[in-house]
């Protein structure tokens, strides 16, 4: 049984809201900076020729970026810091831009990327290089000290791991656990998509909601992208679409927020039960809160005021929930072609132009994608005073 939270809002009444919403950053008219996108500011902070990058994060001032390889394989690092108009392997090309010795001394292929309240960056590696299976010890959580580079964790996903995983994204609760738990969506490449429960101080690990209704993709889902009005269909995809995959956390961590990748609703679990592993799979299905509509999402952040973040590729926009459950619209811009991996903090919002919706396996065969791959900031400020 689904409990429906207080602030749930039917598909229309957001739609209608959405008509109608103040943008709270100040809209830019009759400017012809392509700095500044159609509503809100839009600033560019990277433009990368190769590859397409997929998760960011944001720790003093130093850009982040992910660079998967499950859609296809590339050279040049997968994870890497943007400096000077340039990608540097972070923490080191040995690491993070090799593919030389065994699968968990590297990374292969990070997807998910986000900080802990210390300031520390961790990064999910789904293991996957089209065209190969996962090798033990590829897929994996993987902690990193962003100011020394230190590997801090480097914990394997193990019986918590399918063949056909596709470890999504992740957010890390340093409030439960010795060292902290790691929450991670399986969106599964093959309709068997989980969250991910992982004890980062012991590796205790386990698949939770599986085949329930706050993990899997809505019948007959529908979306518009370039124009196209498009269906889910798993046996003939049009558009990247899947099980659980946005993931994000209250700012005290006592509340964990997903959703599917093919749905517009909004979940949510209490976290002190999600961490106890005493706590069964059927048990915390009863404890799930439909948040009610959130529009198409991919990516999910939260602010410094408990406001949610979430990417709109049928908008080509970046909306805002805020705690009442109302949304703004913050940015709208025809340059956010699939917005993926997003990041907050309290200045500003990142966000990566993933161009997913374009790649050859929805297109026949043909890569519509084209480069430069962006990565968008978009500037916020504190919720007025009441």
């Amino acid at each position: 049984m689904y409990k429906i939270g207080t602030t749930l809002l039917t598909a229309g009444l957001l739609a209608g809201m959405l008509s109608i919403v103040q943008v709270r950053a100040a809209p830019i008219t009759n400017n012809n900076d392509p700095a500044f996108g159609r509503n809100g500011q839009v600033q560019i902070v990277a433009s990368i020729a190769a590859p397409d990058p997929s998760g960011v994060a944001v720790v003093d001032g130093r850009l982040f970026l992910t660079f998967p390889k499950h859609d296809g394989d590339h050279t040049g690092p997968v994870l890497a810091e943007w400096k000077d108009g340039r990608l540097i392997p972070f923490p080191s090309a040995a690491f993070s831009a090799s593919s030389d010795g065994a699968p968990q001394s590297h990374l292969i292929s990070p997807h998910g990327l986000t900080t802990d309240t210390q300031g520390n960056l961790w990064v999910i590696d789904d293991g996957k290089v089209k065209g190969q299976p996962i090798p033990a010890g590829g897929a994996k959580v993987v902690g990193i000290n962003p100011a020394t580079g230190q590997i801090i964790a480097n914990v394997p996903l193990t019986n918590a791991l399918l063949p056909q995983s596709h470890m999504n994204d992740l957010r890390v609760d340093l409030t439960h656990g010795a060292k902290g738990m790691a929450y991670v969506t399986d969106s599964s490449f093959d309709g068997h998509p989980a969250l991910v429960v992982l004890d980062l101080a012991t590796g205790q690990q386990r698949r939770v909601l599986e085949n329930t209704v706050s993990v899997l993709p809505d019948a007959g889902y529908q979306t518009v992208l370039d124009g196209r009005v498009l269906h889910y269909d798993p046996a003939h995809p049009t558009f990247p679409a899947g099980g659980a995959d946005g993931i994000t956390l209250s700012v005290d961590s006592g509340r964990v927020y997903y959703a599917p990748l093919a749905s517009r609703r909004l979940y949510s679990l209490p976290t002190d039960k999600l961490a106890d592993f005493n706590v069964s799979s059927a048990q915390l299905a009863s404890l799930v809160v439909d948040e009610g509509e959130k529009g198409a999402a991919d990516g999910l952040a939260t602010d410094a005021w408990n406001r949610i973040y979430t990417t709109a590729a049928d908008h080509d926009a970046v909306f805002r929930r805020n705690p009442d459950g109302t949304f703004d619209l913050i940015a709208s811009d025809p340059r956010f072609v699939w917005p993926d991996g997003i990041f907050a903090d309290q200045h500003a919002v990142y966000v990566v132009l993933g161009q997913w919706s374009r790649l050859p396996r929805l297109h026949n065969g043909v890569d519509m994608r084209k480069a430069p791959f962006l990565v968008a900031r978009i500037p916020i400020t504190a919720p007025p005073a009441h």
